[in-house]
């Protein structure tokens, strides 16, 4: 067993609910890391919306953003290719101290990541056990349910609020006994409906004690909402986690960070056993922060081709949920699998189902010629 996992720490574990029995596999993750688990990786998540289609097919399914990214941060990637033999962990440090000075954070409250993902899975392993459940409005993105259900942790799915336009429903999340972690990605995956600021404050202020609140701002730029950055400022019991996957189109080159008090960072970093960046990603996002005109410019071009495929949808009277973000949800009204296969055949990829919307499938706003191609393979698949 690592040092890591010292007395203290073994007395943390049984505290939540652990069996001596689970020293094994916690040992496990703190010593070879939490990337190794099976239940991290979110490419493959990313997979689950993949179906076999032609390279020339139009791939909507996964929340990328097809502008990739801005040219200032192709630019400093390429430059940091020169020196890719070296580790250069200031390249990381660079990002973090732009995000703090953005965000009016103290530096030690910010920790970048490759992604955000790796914050997510830990902090469900630091915060969540057998008696402290995970969180999650349902549908909702599945990462987090995925390691808590690794360690044994109850995952309490609440369903989505029709009446406030599908955002999380706050007062029954708080309302869940011993919490060990409410997780809200705002706006939530895969519906892009908004919880709004008032609901999130409620949340934060009448959550259970003891309890860890982490919004996940991934799509918040899309949607132009409020940032929950002060909330870290006034140091309370919460987590923010960023990406560069969606703004910033950067999917593929990895980088993101969270935000939170040293000693939540302390406990998450537990589950982590590397402080190496990747530098290509480093510098195209210190260089995507710089561009003051990149976030609006970018969120009016996903709204304007959300808009036009709304605006088809009502025209042939299709029914959807509306959204903010850069994917939606549309209700086929049938088995789904048909549409998708049948949009497929059109060289038209779509993203995957959730179980408690048996009838839905998500979709990703991608250009305007991708939309157009997906309008005219929609309507003929429906018909």
């Amino acid at each position: 067993m690592p040092s890591d996992l010292n007395v203290d720490f073994k007395r943390e574990l049984l505290n939540r609910g652990f069996s001596r029995r689970s020293f094994g596999r916690i040992a496990a993750m703190v010593g070879g890391g939490v990337a190794a688990m099976p239940f991290f990786n979110e490419p493959a998540l990313a997979q689950l919306s993949r179906v076999d289609a032609p390279a020339d097919s139009v791939f909507i399914n996964s929340n990328e953003n097809p502008m990739g990214p801005c040219p200032e941060a192709r630019e400093a990637c390429a430059k940091m290719i020169e020196f890719g033999g070296r580790y250069r962990f200031g390249e990381g440090d660079k990002v973090a101290t732009i995000l703090a000075e953005q965000e009016s954070l103290p530096k030690d409250h910010v920790q970048v990541f490759p992604g955000s993902s790796a914050p997510l899975h830990q902090a469900v392993l630091a915060f969540t056990s057998p008696t402290k459940p995970f969180v999650v409005g349902d549908p909702g993105y599945e990462a987090g349910a995925r390691a808590a259900g690794y360690i044994g942790a109850k995952v309490v799915s609440v369903p989505l609020l029709k009446e406030k336009g599908y955002a999380h429903d706050v007062k029954a999340m708080a309302a869940v006994e011993n919490a060990g972690l409410i997780y809200i990605c705002n706006p939530n995956n895969p519906t892009g409906t908004l919880t709004s600021k008032e609901d999130i404050e409620w949340l934060i202020a009448n959550k259970p004690k003891g309890t860890m609140v982490m919004i996940d701002e991934a799509y918040t730029h899309i949607s132009g909402a409020e940032f929950h950055s002060p909330a870290v400022a006034a140091d309370k019991d919460v987590i923010i986690l960023r990406t560069f996957s969606k703004i910033y189109g950067m999917a593929g080159l990895r980088a993101g960070a969270a935000f939170a008090r040293p000693d939540i960072l302390k406990k998450i970093n537990i589950f982590s056993h590397t402080s190496m960046l990747p530098i290509t990603g480093m510098a195209a996002a210190s260089a995507s922060l710089l561009q003051k005109d990149l976030v609006p410019m970018r969120r009016k071009i996903i709204a304007d081709v959300r808009h036009d495929t709304f605006n088809f949808l009502e025209q042939k009277r299709f029914a959807y949920v509306p959204s903010v973000s850069n994917c939606f949800m549309v209700d086929v009204k049938r088995p789904p699998q048909q549409v998708i296969e049948g949009l497929r055949k059109e060289k038209v990829v779509i993203g995957r189902v959730w179980p408690s919307w048996p009838t839905h499938v998500r979709v990703t706003v991608g250009t305007q010629e991708e939309m157009n191609k997906f309008k005219a393979a929609f309507a003929k698949v429906m018909a």
